[in-house]
């Protein structure tokens, strides 16, 4: 489900017609990759923009203020610490991140209380996280294999 769908399209069409913005000279240099660099250097002729070298990166290329901060599907991302911030979130709109910080214990609630609510979270799955009861016990085939 793809909500927003409008705002989506509207970034992709100014994405697609902003140029693929290149480092100096890392077509000409295999050691310089291509992502970007900003010139400087008091001759450097991209810095002073003359014809036939690549665009600089500025602040005209950005997208549309209103689909800034959008999740691919649509939804806003929000950053959540703990359950207690699921609560400012709206279901139809917002979707919630896990901050990196967040340990297993809390990371288990928010997804529970997350899934109660139907807020879509978007790095919280419940495969990735081990469960904090079960310790790992090897089986006597990985103990003989030792």
């Amino acid at each position: 489900m793809v909500i927003n769908k409008d705002l989506l399209e509207q970034r992709k069409k100014i994405s697609d017609r902003r140029p693929k913005f290149k480092r100096q000279e890392s077509w000409r240099y295999d050691r310089l990759a291509v992502n970007w660099r900003k010139p400087d250097g008091i001759d450097n002729k991209m810095r002073k923009q003359f014809s036939g070298y690549p665009p600089l990166v500025k602040v005209g290329y950005g997208g549309p203020k209103i689909s800034r901060g959008l999740h691919p599907s649509g939804f806003s991302d929000n950053l959540v610490y703990n359950a207690n911030d699921l609560s400012l979130l709206d279901k139809n709109k917002d979707s919630a991140r896990i901050a990196h910080t967040v340990g297993n214990k809390k990371r288990l609630e928010i997804i529970a209380k997350a899934e109660s609510l139907g807020i879509k979270l978007l790095n919280g799955r419940k495969n990735d996280i081990k469960e904090t009861n079960q310790p790992e016990t090897k089986t006597s085939d990985e103990k003989e294999q030792q």
